[in-house]
């Protein structure tokens, strides 16, 4: 007899759906700080469309959307729901899980009740009209990101998604590994090989900034997955190594520097000097770390306002800088004179398409990209986990969450049941 809900540890028979999941919930008069902002509810099981999935979830990745889907920032994200007709008044949030697939839609092919997978977290609409016409999907005018801009997501018993974000779990992983990785793997390998002709290759020195970060981290393995040279920009001694044993050929440490920041009006000879010379040295940084007198091909980049200028500035002519995030600020500054003279191009990137994702997930089945857990929490320390986040001061790499896992170190279902006390 199916009961109307299951504590975790409790694992419900193969594709018995109760009609209630404990979930960590984000509602508007909690808005703020991430560790007030979550709270565990007794949520209704969502509803399938044809081509839904459900998923039962052993763990969740921690990314910071969800930091600010707790704070509220820079949008509501309930209120943004609303506004497009859905009725609920809460979030769940999570774009990252692994989990075994409990429920199926009627139209869905490619998944079956009983399989283990991880998620992306690309959703769109498959009748939008571009999607339809085999455009990419990521340039779609219905495209969001599940579990920020969606409902439903990973912090959850089960979540509700498209069945093209399913992929086969890399079988050696944990469930808390295998659902680190996705979101920040599948944005890295878009950025490097989803705009050519500036796509990574053998021998291609590429900047990453942040490297020891969970994008950044994923950057340099796919760089030398794919025969690039990374070097990676960090700020602390504790990573240097860290980025090393991940594949970079060389670090630079950007607490050398002090030029950071937007750029200088030209006209205003002393300061702009003092930016130029600041550039400078970082590029002749980047040679002394790569070994060779040669300026990036392609930067990696994030952090936006404050080192958008210089990555600019050293791109090799004809060169790329990709960037998919603005964490120390939207508004950037860059010296055209540089740009257009040398045609340097300046992209914008964000999440994976479907073979993007499948992409990043077949070379971790394949063992040349880690997916670089550093820290495991509990379900009940979903609102401190982000909070570390917010503060920054969690750990280099990624971080994930058990959900229904009942310890860290299980790899599939069977050994979720012998540990969690399965009816």
């Amino acid at each position: 007899m199916t009961r109307d809900l299951y504590p975790l540890g409790d694992v419900p028979d193969l594709g018995v759906v109760p009609a209630k999941m404990l979930a960590q919930v984000i509602r508007a008069d909690r808005f703020g700080e991430p560790i007030d902002a979550f709270r565990e509810e007794a949520i209704a099981t969502p509803a399938l469309a044809p081509h839904d999935v459900l998923v039962y979830v052993m763990a969740a990745g921690v990314n910071y959307n969800n930091v600010w889907a707790a704070m509220g920032v820079p949008i509501d994200v309930i209120k943004t729901r609303q506004k497009k007709g859905e009725p609920e008044d809460f979030h769940i949030g999570g774009s990252d899980a692994s989990g075994v697939v409990w429920a199926v839609g009627a139209a869905v092919e490619n998944v079956k009740v009983g399989d283990e997978v991880v998620v992306h977290c690309g959703m769109w609409n498959r009748d939008d009209p571009w999607v339809a016409a085999g455009k990419d999907p990521m340039l779609a005018s219905s495209q969001i990101i599940w579990g920020y801009e969606s409902n439903w997501g990973s912090f959850a018993q089960y979540t509700r998604v498209q069945d093209h974000q399913c992929l086969p779990k890399p079988p050696q992983l944990t469930w808390e590994e295998a659902a680190a990785y996705m979101l920040v793997g599948a944005t890295a390998y878009r950025m490097l090989h989803g705009w050519p002709p500036n796509v990574v290759g053998p021998g291609e020195p590429v900047l990453v900034w942040g490297g020891a970060g969970g994008l950044g981290s994923m950057a340099i393995q796919i760089i030398k997955a794919a025969g690039g040279r990374a070097v990676a920009v960090v700020s602390g001694d504790d990573k240097i190594e860290y980025c090393k044993q991940l594949g970079a050929v060389g670090v630079i440490d950007r607490r050398k520097f002090t030029h950071w920041g937007k750029l200088p009006r030209w006209s205003d000879e002393l300061e702009y000097g003092l930016w130029l010379k600041g550039a400078r040295e970082f590029g002749k940084a980047f040679w002394e770390a790569l070994g060779e007198k040669k300026s990036p091909t392609l930067v990696f980049e994030h952090p936006g306002e404050t080192t958008l200028p210089t990555s600019c500035f050293m791109t090799e002519t004809g060169g790329m800088i990709v960037i998919c995030a603005g964490t120390t600020g939207y508004n950037a500054t860059l010296d055209l004179r540089y740009h257009w003279m040398r045609q340097k191009r300046l992209q914008g990137s964000h999440f994976a398409n479907d073979a993007q994702a499948a992409g990043v997930n077949q070379l971790v089945i394949d063992g040349k990209v880690d997916p670089c857990l550093s820290r495991t929490f509990a379900f009940a320390e979903t609102g401190s986990c982000h909070q570390l986040m917010r503060e920054n001061k969690h750990p280099s790499g990624n971080m994930a969450i058990l959900v229904n896992a009942p310890r860290p170190g299980l790899r599939d279902l069977a050994e979720v049941r012998a540990a969690g006390g399965a009816r």
